[in-house]
């Protein structure tokens, strides 16, 4: 399975979902409303369990999983903090993640398009992940 589209599409849904992770939990200590809160920490249940999944797909098949990029994770991280300096507020906050999700379905579609030659399995959790990026726009987008 290394090599194949299956194993690179997986490995960048896997990426995705750490992706995901992080960033929630780079901004649930500074959300002040409980049920937007409660909707991140929903949202970052999700995505821990699709990530658990993923690596246990991965795992079976000795395939290594994959980091997100670390130029992106720190750019996210350098973008959130400086903004949360100058605005700390709920507002603030769920720009920023639905910021994320957006660059998150977009990427995750082009590698689609690129790893067109995947198992409908792999197709399917990306999807999934697809879904879960732009259900969490569209429920915090009330915040905003």
């Amino acid at each position: 399975m290394e090599g194949t589209d299956t194993t690179k599409l997986l490995r960048e849904v896997d990426a995705g979902v750490k992706m995901g992770v992080t960033s929630i939990d780079d901004v649930l200590d500074k959300v002040s409303c409980d049920k937007f809160l409660n909707i991140l920490n929903e949202s970052k249940e999700k995505h821990q369990q699709l990530g658990s999944k993923i690596h246990e797909i991965l795992n079976k098949n000795h395939a290594e999983p994959k980091e997100p990029n670390p130029v992106a994770k720190s750019m996210s991280w350098v973008k959130t903090n400086v903004k949360l300096a100058i605005d700390k507020n709920d507002k603030t906050i769920a720009a920023l993640i639905t910021d994320g999700c957006d660059m998150g379905v977009k990427s995750l579609n082009q590698y689609l398009n690129q790893y067109a030659a995947a198992s409908d399995e792999a197709k399917a959790y990306t999807k999934e992940l697809i879904e879960l990026e732009e259900s969490l726009g569209k429920d915090i987008a009330c915040y905003l």
